[in-house]
C-alpha cells in the first residue's frame, strides 16, 4: 500500500500513544511522515512496542514518559518531550499534538464517589488543558490540535455520566482555543469516537454486549483504532486546513435515530 507523506517534516505528540486508539493513531501519523513522540503514564513496554512498530512502518518515534492526573504532569511531559527531541538532534517545537489519554468510570452518579470524580477529571480535562497552556509556546503557527472526545457528550447515557462530563468540557476547550489560536493559523479540532474495539472497552468481551454495540452503528460493527486513527490524521493534515472549532462525529453512525 501507498502511503502520502502529508505529515512529512513534522512533529507529533500523541498522548496515551501506547495502546488502542493512541497507538493506531501514532502509527498512521508515522506512515505519513512524521516523528512522533509516544507518550505514556505507565507501559512502558507498550510505548516502546508501539515505537518499534512505528520504525517497522519506515517512520520515526520516540517514547515520553508523564504520569497524569498529578501534580506536574503538563510540565513533566513537556520536559520529557523537549529531552526527547534535544537528544535527537532535532528542531524544538511541534506541529501536531494530539489530547487522547483518558481513563473511563462506567458508573451511573449514585456510584461516584468524590476520589472518582477528581481523578477521572484529572487525568481527562485538566491534564489537555494545562497540556495545551505549556504547549502555546511551543506549537508551530499553522500546526494542529485534535482532542479525542466521545459521542457520549451527543446523547444521554447515565452509566458514564462523569466520564462523560469530562469530555463535554474537552469540547468547550476545542471551541474556545480555536477562536483564540486561529490568528496564528492553528485549528483545533474534536474527534468524537463511539463504540471502539480497544482493551478499554473490558466490557466487548460478553458476547451480548459486544453484539448490542455493533447494532448501534448504523454500519453494523465496533470501530476499530485505524477507524478513529485516519479522521485523526485527515484534520492533523493541510487538507483539513480550513476545519477548526469542530466536533466530528466518528462512531459509524451510533445512536442516530431513536
Amino acid at each position: 500500500m501507498t502511503t502520502s507523506l502529508r505529515h512529512q517534516d513534522k512533529t507529533a505528540l500523541v498522548t496515551g500513544g501506547s495502546r488502542g486508539i493512541g497507538r493506531a493513531i501514532g502509527r498512521r501519523l508515522g506512515r505519513e511522515g512524521a516523528l512522533v513522540a509516544v507518550h505514556y503514564g505507565h507501559d512502558r513496554a507498550s510505548a516502546e512496542r508501539t515505537v518499534k512498530e512505528i520504525e517497522a512502518d519506515g517512520g520515526q518515534a520516540f517514547p515520553v514518559h508523564a504520569e497524569l492526573g498529578v501534580d506536574g504532569d503538563a510540565d513533566t511531559l513537556w520536559e520529557a518531550f523537549d529531552r526527547a527531541l534535544s537528544a535527537r538532534g532535532a528542531r524544538p517545537g511541534v506541529d501536531i499534538l494530539v489530547n487522547n489519554a483518558g481513563i473511563t468510570l462506567p458508573r451511573p452518579i449514585a456510584d461516584v464517589t468524590e476520589a472518582d470524580y477528581d481523578q477521572v477529571f484529572a487525568v481527562n480535562t485538566r491534564a489537555p488543558f494545562f497540556v495545551v497552556q505549556r504547549a502555546l509556546t511551543r506549537l508551530r503557527d499553522g500546526g494542529r490540535i485534535v482532542n479525542v472526545s466521545s459521542v457520549a457528550t451527543r446523547v444521554a447515557f447515565p452509566p458514564i455520566v462523569a466520564y462523560t462530563m469530562t469530555k463535554a468540557a474537552l469540547d468547550y476547550l476545542t471551541l474556545a482555543l480555536a477562536q483564540e489560536l486561529g490568528h496564528r493559523g492553528i485549528t483545533v479540532n474534536s474527534v468524537a469516537p463511539g463504540y471502539t474495539d480497544t482493551e478499554i472497552n473490558p466490557t466487548l468481551s460478553i458476547p451480548e454486549v459486544r453484539r448490542r454495540y455493533s447494532e448501534a452503528s448504523v454500519l453494523g460493527r465496533l470501530g476499530t483504532p485505524a477507524d478513529i486513527a485516519d479522521v485523526v490524521s485527515f484534520v492533523a493534515s493541510d487538507d483539513a486546513r480550513w476545519v477548526t472549532g469542530q466536533w466530528i462525529d466518528a462512531s459509524g453512525g451510533v445512536h442516530l435515530g431513536a
